[in-house]
């Protein structure tokens, strides 16, 4: 299903309006403009694909460093194996597991990152995501953070699509787009990035989400490393200018 062009309301946004009235501020203003530009240009982006929260969570830890066709590979090889249950991957032997998740590349350090996120699950949560979504924001993400082998965009994902956060996935065609829009520098962090979207939109997963996957795709299609800014959804909003590089 696509979003009419000029129109706020894609898919995710009909379950309930996540861009209230006239924004207050100009950057906010500026940013809402670009997500209805992106969204009217290539619509709601069924992101993040997979059928349980543990299965979700599982795809943003073999994706890492690797294509998403690669993980999914990866995901089905866990499935077929009837292994996307948190019991039954940290009762699988890292070799074996390994062997299963091969496709998502670098497999042995995979496992191990894949097993250590389970054990985290299994010890604090008893593998279930429900109370993830009534912990404090901040003291569960520092705890993410503390899993091995889990990194801020890894563990960001995984509370933004898994566990329903409203955490921005700052990923770096995120922060390319903004830098070329000149609404932060080119060398901004990971986390300034992240922080710079949360202040600025409102606190809402859906929104997040559907943002998030839209500035992967104009980065895919427009927003290389060389930029193709010839039609382009965004280009309205360089106002003239050629975008920094």
């Amino acid at each position: 299903m696509r979003a009419s062009i000029g129109s706020v309301r894609a898919p995710l946004a009909r379950r309930r309006r996540i861009i209230p009235g006239p924004p207050r501020d100009r950057v906010k203003a500026r940013l809402l403009r670009l997500y209805r530009a992106l969204a009217g240009r290539f619509g709601s982006q069924a992101w993040w694909p997979g059928r349980t929260p543990y299965e979700i969570a599982a795809g943003a830890v073999l994706t890492q460093h690797t294509a998403w066709t690669s993980a999914a590979r990866a995901v089905a090889a866990l499935r077929a194996r009837r292994l996307l249950r948190a019991e039954r991957v940290a009762a699988t032997p890292a070799a074996v597991l390994a062997g299963v998740i091969r496709a998502a590349g670098t497999p042995r350090l995979k496992a191990r990152r894949l097993r250590a996120l389970t054990r985290w699950l299994l010890d604090r949560f008893g593998g279930r995501f429900g109370a993830m979504r009534r912990l404090p924001l901040g003291r569960l993400r520092r705890e993410l953070l503390g899993v091995p082998g889990l990194g801020p965009e890894t563990a960001d994902a995984i509370l933004l699509y898994a566990a329903g956060r409203p955490v921005f996935v700052a990923a770096a065609y995120a922060r390319r787009v903004l830098a070329r829009h000149r609404l932060l520098g080119r060398r901004a962090t990971y986390e300034e990035a992240r922080g710079f979207f949360e202040a600025h939109l409102p606190s809402d997963p859906a929104l997040f989400n559907e943002f998030h996957a839209l500035l992967v795709a104009v980065g895919k299609a427009h927003c290389r490393t060389v930029p193709r800014c010839e039609g382009c959804p965004l280009r309205f909003d360089l106002r003239g200018r050629r975008p920094a590089r």
